[in-house]
């Protein structure tokens, strides 16, 4: 699971007329999967079991043995928000330090679109998980997010695509993001085995620090509740909570596998993170004594 984020021009206030699509990007019919994704199907399956063997992705957010809190959710806070698991990306420069807090300041729109190789009945069990946990998203967080009226109409984009479906991924997302540099767009295209999925957020090239638009990568290959995963955290990450920390708990921002979905501690991270007495563009420095007031009032903790 990874997220990058780049930058780009602002999107215009109005959009012009949608040109027709290409025949090549009409919504793709499923056909059988090819022997390489089947073959990748198998290897995620045995990974999804061994990790179920091992009493991890749980799906309950915690109890009694993952107690958390004002001080942790603030540590927490600050290591999910503020660094990044691998890099800002090329887009925007930045390196693995630590960065400015970043989030959407305009309304997130969600559009899902499949590859070929998943099935109607596929589709239809992952829109109505996506849309179910995109109105969970608004609920937590505060902000306004929902699935969007058309796809001319979305800023973040769902692909639930797989290995079958390069030349279309590539094509679409060139598309979508036409600032998107090689190395980001070759990720889609051949995206190594142990990225479980993938989320690229760009932010507005005036202002680093909110994102306009956003492009996340669903494996097809992901058995269930792997799939489900990797929905929960690459659209979670998209918002603008780009890393893992080994301390959080219980939560999905930790390369441990231990929860599989959001988590009533990622929850209130989501709340603090859209919190108005947090900005756009502050340090870890500026926004700690802040997030701290914020956390001790979600744990009805004094002051």
């Amino acid at each position: 699971m990874a997220l990058l984020a780049g930058c780009e021009q602002e999107l215009p206030r109005s959009s012009p007329p949608p040109q027709a699509r290409p025949v090549a990007l009409q919504p793709q019919a499923p056909h059988p999967p090819s022997d390489k994704s089947q073959a990748l199907a198998r290897y995620y399956r045995k990974v999804q079991n061994d990790l179920l063997t091992r009493g991890l992705l749980r799906t309950d957010g915690g109890g009694p043995d993952t107690p958390f809190t004002a001080d942790d959710l603030v540590r927490d806070f600050i290591n999910i928000a503020f660094f990044d698991e691998y890099t800002r990306g090329p887009l925007s420069g930045g390196g693995h330090g630590a960065g400015a807090l970043s989030r959407w300041e305009v309304p997130v729109r969600v559009n899902v679109e499949y590859g070929a190789n998943v099935q109607y009945g596929q589709r239809t069990r992952d829109a109505n998980n996506i849309t179910a946990y995109v109105n969970r998203l608004a609920r937590v967080s505060g902000h306004s997010v929902s699935m969007a009226s058309s796809p001319a109409a979305a800023n973040f984009h769902v692909f639930v695509a797989g290995e079958d479906d390069s030349v279309f991924m590539q094509t679409r997302i060139k598309q979508l993001i036409p600032t998107i540099s090689t190395p980001e767009l070759d990720l889609f295209a051949d995206l190594p085995r142990g990225f479980y999925c993938l989320v690229i957020a760009v932010a507005a090239q005036n202002n680093p620090n909110t994102y306009v638009n956003a492009v996340a990568l669903i494996r097809t290959e992901h058995p269930e509740l792997v799939r489900q995963a990797c929905i929960h955290e690459e659209l979670a990450q998209g918002l603008g909570l780009p890393n893992d920390s080994p301390e959080a708990r219980p939560s999905i921002f930790n390369d441990d596998d231990e929860f599989a979905l959001l988590t009533r501690h990622d929850e209130l991270l989501l709340k603090m993170l859209y919190d108005p007495r947090l900005k756009p563009g502050m340090t870890p420095d500026q926004a700690r004594p802040i997030a701290r007031i914020i956390a001790r009032e979600l744990m009805g903790q004094a002051l």
